[in-house]
C-alpha cells in the first residue's frame, strides 16, 4: 500500500492520474476512483484528484467549457450553440464558444480575432498556427517594393489599435468605478446607488462593443457597409463619452 500511495500521489501531483496505469509494465489496467480513494488518505491530494476528474469530464464534453474570465473563474458553462455564449452566472463574464479568444468579441468575427497582419510587410497569418492566411493571402510580400503601401498599412493599423486600446482602458475604468461604488454602497448612510451601478455596466458594455468595432472596421472590405458601421460607431462613441 505505501508504494501505491506514493505512485498515485506522484501521478496526481503531476496531473497525470487520468492516464496512469498499473506500474507493472505488462499490465494496462487503470486504477479506479474507488481504489484511489481507498489508498490515499491525504484530503489535499484527494481534492486535487477530484479536480482532475472534473477537468477531464469537461474536456470530454463538447457542450461544456470553462469560463474564460482572465481574472480567474472556476465556473463551467454550457455551450448553447449561438456562438457568443451567455454571461457567466458566477462572474458575469461573456465567453466566445467558437474560438480561443478569451471573451465574446461582437461585432468582430472569430476570423477577425485570429487573422493577424504584419504592419511592416502586410503578411497575413493565423494567430493560432502562425501559418499564412489563405485563400486571400499571397504567401509573402516584397517589403522593399511596397514601402509606401506598408507605411499606409502601418499608420492605419496604429490608428485602429490606439482607438481599440483606448476603449479597453476606458472599459477598465468603468469596471473600477463600479467596484468603488459597490463598496461605498455598503455604507448605511449612503442612499441607494443602484442607478450608478447600472450606468457603469452600460459603460462597460459600450466600451467593449466600441473596442471590437475597431477590429471589425480594420479588417472589413465592404465600403458601403463600413460607411454605415462608422456612422453607428461614431454615434455610440459620442453618447458613451457623454455618459
Amino acid at each position: 500500500q505505501p508504494c501505491w500511495n506514493e505512485y498515485l500521489t506522484t501521478r496526481i501531483e503531476q496531473n497525470m492520474v487520468l492516464k496512469c496505469t498499473c506500474p507493472i509494465s505488462e499490465c494496462c489496467a487503470q486504477p479506479t476512483a474507488a481504489f484511489i480513494r481507498s489508498i490515499i488518505s491525504s484530503e489535499e491530494v484527494i481534492a486535487k484528484y477530484e479536480k482532475a476528474l472534473l477537468r477531464g469530464y469537461v474536456e470530454c464534453c463538447s457542450n461544456l467549457t470553462w469560463c474564460t474570465n482572465p481574472q480567474g473563474c472556476d465556473q463551467i458553462l454550457r455551450k448553447d450553440g449561438l456562438g457568443y455564449g451567455e454571461a457567466c452566472s458566477k462572474c458575469s463574464w461573456i465567453s466566445c464558444f467558437n474560438c480561443s479568444f478569451p471573451e465574446a468579441h461582437y461585432p468582430a468575427s472569430c476570423n477577425h480575432m485570429s487573422h493577424m497582419t504584419c504592419a511592416k510587410c502586410n503578411h497575413g497569418f493565423c494567430w493560432h498556427c502562425l501559418k499564412p492566411w489563405r485563400p486571400t493571402h499571397k504567401d509573402y510580400y516584397n517589403c522593399s517594393a511596397m514601402v509606401s503601401k506598408a507605411a499606409r498599412q502601418e499608420k492605419r493599423f496604429q490608428d485602429y489599435n490606439e482607438r481599440c486600446t483606448f476603449h479597453h482602458h476606458a472599459r477598465e475604468f468603468a469596471m473600477s468605478l463600479r467596484n468603488r461604488v459597490s463598496s461605498i454602497r455598503e455604507m448605511p448612510e449612503i442612499r441607494t446607488l443602484t442607478f450608478v451601478l447600472d450606468t457603469c455596466k452600460v459603460l462597460e458594455q459600450a466600451r467593449k462593443v466600441l473596442a471590437y468595432s475597431c477590429v471589425y472596421s480594420y479588417y472589413s472590405q465592404d465600403t458601403e457597409r463600413m460607411d454605415i458601421m462608422e456612422q453607428q460607431t461614431e454615434s455610440l462613441e459620442l453618447h458613451t463619452n457623454t455618459l
